[in-house]
């Protein structure tokens, strides 16, 4: 176990620069798959501290390795922006028109280039990867690329972090078990002869039957998923029909469905198509559904959770350690721990009398969060090496 004020002194070296390589990143957000100059920025940055990462080239994103020794534990930090538009009189605010970091990407890069600068000084009990990942934002996200690469061959262990506004600056949120759920996406088609809107009992009413999905599938699933299992089944997008009185002969319909439950997770497409088909067909309508799979849940390892808890209350004091709830939003983080064990931690950052929200055009985060970040991620990671 490594010396409290031995990292301590590290961070508080390194923290001036994290803060200004996090201000950077912010001011020149990059959109999913195009984090080039931001790549190019932590490549220099490491280089010049003596840390010469692998880079993906002609691809975004990078890998550094620090340490020595055949253990690995990882530490995952992401890089895309947003399609947001940033508003004026933000301190730190974006110079590229249409995009933004909104949910503290810019943090998240920061921080791991800091754990691994910090790392590189230590005497560790073997190696820390520090895994720079871009288009988490995409779907099915980035994290399925690096898998496909080997980022984890060897690792035994992986951490990341996610900045939380919902949570005072200087507390991380912990949780065993499911942290996020999933996300998929599902594509429906309704199909019928068409007609007049004066004689709808003589063909199929398309519209009304698209009504019927949008109200029963999510009442159906609903009562066909325990209760104590989340999840939200939500339509986006609906369309259909050309004119007032002429009734389509077709209906797309797209939306996505999340849970928490990885045993449910695997049940759904068939669920879904299932339903769907015992809604439309009654009514005359050929129906066709397509299903998605997008990103599984985020289930965080107990011994890891336990390991991190152990590290946080050393670092900040047991006061500062609270419990989290499950988001319904995704994490492509999940698909790292499909491989290895691990865990996603919430990372305070809420700034005193401003209510913010991740993905929002206002969303601001305190940077004090970043030494909070700092001094656990780097504990974090030498303990779970012991």
């Amino acid at each position: 176990m490594l010396d409290t004020a031995l990292i301590d002194g590290l961070v508080a070296e390194v923290l001036p620069l994290v803060v200004e390589v996090r201000r950077a990143i912010h001011r020149h957000p990059e959109l999913s798959g195009e984090e080039y100059a931001t790549t190019d920025l932590l490549s220099g940055v490491l280089r010049d501290h003596g840390v010469f990462p692998r880079l993906r080239t002609p691809q975004p994103g990078l890998i550094a390795d620090v340490g020595k020794g055949d253990r690995i534990v990882a530490f995952r930090g992401d890089l895309d922006g947003l399609p947001i538009q940033e508003p004026d009189g933000n301190a730190v605010r974006s110079s590229i028109p249409g995009v933004m970091h909104a949910c503290g990407h810019d943090a998240h890069a920061a921080m791991a280039l800091g754990v691994a600068l910090v790392a590189s000084r230590l005497d560790l009990s073997g190696r820390v990867r520090v895994i720079f990942q871009p288009a988490e934002e995409t779907f099915p996200g980035g994290a399925y690329e690096l898998l496909r690469e080997g980022v984890l061959d060897g690792v035994e262990a992986i951490l990341a972090f996610h900045v939380d506004p919902g949570l005072a600056t200087g507390s991380v949120g912990l949780k065993h078990g499911a942290i996020t759920s999933s996300a998929d996406r599902f594509f429906i088609t309704l199909e019928g002869p068409g007609g007049h809107t004066a004689r709808p009992h003589q063909t199929v009413d398309l519209i009304y039957v698209a009504g019927q999905v949008v109200t029963q599938l999510p009442a159906l699933m609903d009562r066909l998923v325990d209760a104590r299992s989340p999840l939200t089944l939500v339509f986006g997008r609906v369309h259909g029909g050309t004119a007032d009185n002429v009734i389509p002969t077709i209906v797309e319909m797209s939306g996505t469905l999340r849970t928490a439950d990885r045993d449910v997770w695997d049940v759904l497409p068939s669920m879904v198509d299932r339903l769907v088909r015992d809604i439309a067909s009654p009514l005359g309508a050929k129906m066709t559904a397509h299903y998605q799979r997008g990103i599984p849940p985020v289930i965080n390892n107990p011994a890891v959770v336990h390991s991190v808890e152990k590290s946080a209350e050393r670092m900040l004091g047991e006061d500062r350690l609270v419990p989290t709830h499950v988001s319904m939003g995704a994490e492509d983080f999940a698909r790292y721990l499909e491989d290895v064990p691990g865990a996603l931690v919430r990372l305070g950052c809420s700034l005193e009398k401003t209510r913010t929200d991740l993905h929002s055009a206002g969303f601001v985060l305190d940077e004090a969060c970043l030494e909070t970040g700092l001094r656990v991620g780097v504990a974090a990671v030498a303990d779970l090496l012991g």
